[in-house]
């Protein structure tokens, strides 16, 4: 797993072969980084949330970037103690791995994030709700944006929310913004 940019640009932090997660491939994660650059500017003071963080590739990702506070869940403990060793290897403090269920985080939580990233097994039977459920959270700020990886055969054109697709091989982006209302709050 390698940083493709910032202070930890070109760090490689070697996966476990045993490890079952599928880490978004250097080439989409890059270009999923030059799109999400039209968007942020993460030095400025933006909070993330990594679902399904797996191996914490974009977790690493978004704090070597200067994001101000990522939060990566994920499930698996061995994965969960990877992220975790990796952010201790870069002596950060800017990134906070949870190891808990993607579902019942969400429905928990009651801070609000700049930025989601979720990247569930492309086979999950509930990835299609995803974006309902985020916005059913209210886990994004006003403004805020929501990109969900996902394999070819979804298509969220006609979600409410969506904004765009991008996709990178076998790879498939699907972006999501929070509008704000006259009152500032994000529309559901």
């Amino acid at each position: 797993m390698r940083v493709i940019s910032g202070i930890y640009r070109h760090r490689r932090f070697d996966v476990p072969r045993t490890f079952k997660a599928r880490p978004t491939t250097d080439f989409a994660k890059e270009n999923l980084f030059n799109v999400l650059s039209n968007y942020f500017d993460f030095g400025d003071g933006v909070t993330a949330l990594d679902l399904f963080a797996g191996t914490g590739s974009i977790s690493i990702e978004l704090v070597s970037r200067g994001c101000d506070r990522v939060v990566a869940v994920e499930k698996d403990s061995q994965h969960h103690a990877f992220i975790v060793k990796v952010m201790r290897e870069v002596k950060t403090d800017r990134c906070m791995p949870l190891r808990a269920d993607v579902f019942r985080y969400m429905e928990r939580c009651r801070e609000r994030f700049d930025f989601i990233f979720a990247d569930p097994p492309y086979a999950l039977k509930e990835l299609p709700t995803i974006p309902d459920r985020v916005f059913a959270c209210r886990l994004l700020k006003p403004g805020g944006l929501f990109v969900l990886e996902h394999g070819k055969d979804l298509n969220f054109a006609e979600h409410p929310h969506f904004v765009e697709h991008r996709h990178y091989g076998s790879v498939n982006f699907s972006f999501f913004r929070a509008e704000e209302q006259a009152d500032g709050q994000p529309t559901l």
